[in-house]
């Protein structure tokens, strides 16, 4: 079976860190990039961290709201993603879900459009 699977989600408080894991089976993994997306409360799902597969040596990329808090990284012997997350704020409490389009590219996309396998996501709460 073709599935992704999040974990890890949970309250925190303000500046406290989580590592969220994105679990995959039945993927061509080590070739697929692989998305991190939030949605907030009555807010549309935008993508925030992705890592390339293949040819791309795991190239990154990260939007502004998070980059330099927020690190996306890959085993592929575990065909596992993570996402670290450090200085936590309020405005990161959101459903937390992986996904891929399941193309071989070397550039990672932020675009939830075109994304066709989503998990169902994991809940992280960033009580002030």
């Amino acid at each position: 079976e073709v599935q992704v699977v999040e974990s890890g989600g949970r309250l925190v408080h303000v500046g406290e860190s989580l590592r969220l894991s994105c679990e995959t089976s039945g993927l061509s993994f080590d070739d697929y990039a692989i998305g991190w997306f939030r949605q907030a409360p009555g807010k549309e799902r935008e993508g925030i961290a992705c890592i390339g597969g293949g040819a791309s040596d795991g190239a990154t990329r990260y939007a502004d709201s998070v980059k330099g808090r927020f690190t996306i990284s890959r085993d592929n012997a575990k065909s596992t993603v993570y996402l670290q997350m450090n200085s936590l704020k309020p405005e990161d409490t959101a459903v937390y879900y992986c996904a891929t389009d399941r193309v071989v590219r070397t550039i990672c996309s932020l675009n939830t459009r075109g994304m066709n396998l989503w998990g169902k996501g994991t809940p992280v709460t960033v009580s002030s």
